[in-house]
Order: C-alpha cells, then sequence, then structure tokens
C-alpha cells in the first residue's frame, strides 16, 4: 500500500495545518476541489481547518471547479462527463483560493483550472494543494502542499481511492500500475 487510509488522514491534518500557516490563518479562504476526487478531498480539507480554527465554517469555503472545458487535451482523452462549478456564497474575487486535487502529473489539469479560475474572478492568490505529486510536468506548475512525493516513470499510472468515490481510502501498491508499450 502506497498510502492507507490513515496514511491520507495524517497528509490531509498536515496540509490544512501548512494551509493556514501559510495564509497567516484562515482568513478569506477559499478550497476549491477538482472533480473527481478533489472534491471530496477539499471537503475533507476544510473539515481538519474548521477543526484547528473553530470560527471557520467549513461548508462556507469549499468549493467545486470543473476544469473540463478548459482542457487542451480533450480530444485524445475519452468522453468526461461536466461536473458543475460550485463556488462558496462569498465567491473568489480577493480571496485566498487553494486548488485541491489527487494527483499532480504533468500539470494540465492544473493549467485548466487556472483558465477556469480567471473566468470566474479575480483572486488575490492561488495556491496548490494534491495528496500525491509524482513528477513529470509539462508545464511551469509546482503544488505549495504535497501529501506524499511519489517518484514514477511516465508509463506508470496512480489511481487514488476515495471512500466517497470509490468506496475505500488508499493507494494500493497494485494500483500503480505498468502499462505495456506498444
Amino acid at each position: 500500500m502506497v498510502l492507507n487510509q490513515a496514511d491520507i488522514d495524517r497528509a490531509l491534518t498536515r496540509i490544512a495545518h501548512e494551509i493556514l500557516e501559510s495564509n497567516k490563518g484562515s482568513q478569506d479562504l477559499v478550497l476549491l476541489g477538482i472533480p473527481r476526487r478533489g472534491y471530496p478531498l477539499a471537503v475533507r480539507l476544510a473539515a481538519k481547518i474548521a477543526a484547528a480554527d473553530p470560527t471557520v465554517d467549513p461548508a462556507a469555503i469549499v468549493g467545486q471547479l470543473d476544469v473540463t472545458m478548459f482542457r487542451d487535451d480533450l480530444s485524445h482523452q475519452g468522453i468526461r462527463p461536466p461536473y458543475p462549478t460550485q463556488l462558496p456564497r462569498t465567491g473568489i474575487d480577493n480571496k485566498v483560493v487553494v486548488l485541491i486535487d489527487d494527483v499532480l502529473y504533468s500539470g494540465r489539469t492544473i493549467r485548466a483550472a487556472l483558465d477556469a479560475i480567471i473566468d470566474l474572478g479575480r483572486p488575490r492568490i492561488v495556491r496548490l494543494a494534491v495528496l500525491i505529486d509524482r513528477g513529470h510536468r509539462e508545464l511551469p506548475i509546482r503544488a505549495d502542499h504535497v501529501g506524499k512525493n511519489l517518484p514514477t516513470s511516465s508509463s506508470e499510472k496512480v489511481r487514488v481511492r476515495l471512500a466517497e468515490t470509490d468506496a475505500v481510502d488508499g493507494v494500493p501498491v497494485n494500483e500503480v500500475v505498468i502499462e505495456a508499450t506498444a
């Protein structure tokens, strides 16, 4: 097991504290999760931030940011249904927005997320938190908060499993899959 349920929980606790520390508190904080697995991670992080700072209403700082129509690789990928973008009622203008995703790989999803954010408003700062950073960037993007650095080859796939989407938490060793090349 690369990460089990307890490892994920510890990583999210650490990331929540890092977010609060880098923001110097919870003022103007917005967490935007990227579907599919970034959104449940954002909800969990909001709960951990609220546990550390009781003045925070976790539901009031979480949103979901669909990046489907902003991707530059739609013609190379299978059909993917768009998810609704849902911003907190306070919006994102002049806020500290933390994008949340499960795995950072090429950086293309985050580039699409940045484009989507610009269409929605003008945050003061945009940061990035990911559960796993596996390297292999194609764009100059880096995460501000990382649960685990997991060096992989470009032929491997990393599949995060979360209870909200997959009925179990973890990144099993057998889910780091090496695909055969043609």
